[in-house]
């Protein structure tokens, strides 16, 4: 079973926030989440709202047990850029 959640249009440089992606990644949701929440950095916000959308996807969608989720892949991307004049 796999579920997902996307966010778009974050201004959060991709940098910033592969650094707390790379602290998550393969633990428990559980742990994730506990991380996240006590993290000072504005990407650990940003991810936890995605986290905590996918989870309830799964749980509505595939009707999952949140306390067997793990986090197998994530990903940030470089967005689009602000103008400058």
């Amino acid at each position: 079973m796999e579920t997902s959640a996307l966010l778009r249009s974050v201004r959060l440089s991709a940098q910033k926030g592969r650094l707390v992606a790379d602290q998550i990644r393969g633990l428990q949701v559980e742990q994730a989440i506990k991380l996240l929440t006590f993290s000072p950095k504005k990407g650990a916000f940003i991810i936890l709202k995605l986290l905590e959308s996918a989870v309830a996807n799964a749980e509505h969608n595939e009707g999952a047990d949140i306390d067997e989720l793990k986090i197998r892949e994530i990903f940030i991307g470089q967005g689009s850029t602000l103008k400058q004049e």
